[in-house]
């Protein structure tokens, strides 16, 4: 959590530091303000170390660009030193050393143009490696992260969807990635039209108002659930009374099966996207529960 804390930071000497856009998470420890928490984040930067920085907010690159000064680090800032874009289906990357132009990301949503900019930025960056550009080909075509707009075809849960729907993973947990989500599913809607459903479970140290929000006049209803053996998850009831305050529709179910179960008696038509979000815990319970985890 963070970076000048987190445990990661105990390597004295990493080939490249990477500080990915700095969003208001974790804010009881790390600070109220993005400026703050952007402190906390430099603090993985090391003496002469090269860093690069995804775009930020205007606080939060001060803050960064304040630390790298102090250590005299060498830094390669988005949209300065490097770019990476989305056009006509492709990626471009353009930097110093010339331009990539590169298949789209396998993974989906817009975001992933961006994440894929800061990692090729970074492999740029560390010359020992000396990545070719077959290689970076091969990365956007292959590359797969799970729970992050993950679709769930096949398994136990897919299986109680209803004939024709969808069934997509996300362990967004916070405002700054709902918008991320809500915006992939706003891809989806473009291409293929459905009622979206969310299936949200959450902790109780996060801004479930500020997430759900994001997914107001986009999502259809709500269907809230806890998170199984997570002593800090957020009422399920909570989570809908939330949504309701939103203008959402919304009521509680014990847990996936359940909230799946009530959704195939939902009368909607066509068959509804169904979106489980809120929480990593709560992806990694959908995993184990679908028979799908991570190889």
């Amino acid at each position: 959590m963070g970076g000048r804390l987190d445990a990661t930071n105990v390597v004295e000497r990493p080939l490249a530091t990477v500080i990915t856009p700095v969003s208001l998470d974790h804010a009881e420890y790390l600070g109220d303000s993005l400026g703050k928490i952007a402190t906390e984040k430099a603090g993985i930067l090391k003496n002469g170390v090269p860093a690069i920085i995804a775009a930020q907010s205007r606080d939060a690159l001060a803050a960064i660009e304040r630390a790298a000064a102090r250590l005299k680090v060498p830094v390669r800032i988005a949209g300065e030193d490097w770019t990476a874009t989305e056009e006509r289906g492709r990626l471009v990357y353009q930097d110093e050393e010339g331009l990539l132009d590169l298949p789209a990301p396998k993974l989906f949503g817009r975001y992933q143009f961006e994440n894929a900019g800061v990692a090729i930025a970074a492999l740029r960056t560390i010359h020992a490696f000396h990545v070719p550009a077959p290689a970076f080909e091969t990365g956007m075509m292959k590359a797969e992260w799970p729970a992050r707009m993950q679709r769930l075809s096949q398994g136990k849960l897919a299986a109680l969807v209803p004939t024709g729907g969808e069934l997509w993973l996300d362990g967004g947990h916070n405002p700054h990635g709902a918008y991320a989500i809500a915006n992939a599913i706003a891809d989806l809607e473009e291409r293929v039209s459905r009622p979206l459903i969310l299936v949200v479970g959450m902790l109780a140290t996060k801004d479930s108002m500020g997430f759900l929000k994001a997914f107001a006049g986009l999502a259809r209803r709500v269907v809230a659930v806890p998170i199984r053996d997570q002593e800090k998850s957020l009422p399920a009831d909570a989570i809908a009374d939330a949504a309701r305050m939103l203008g959402i529709p919304a009521h509680s179910s014990g847990d996936l099966p359940s909230a799946l179960a009530a959704i195939r008696g939902f009368d909607i038509s066509p068959a509804p996207r169904i979106l489980i979000t809120g929480s990593l815990y709560l992806a990694g319970e959908v995993l184990a529960a679908n028979g799908t985890p991570p190889e």
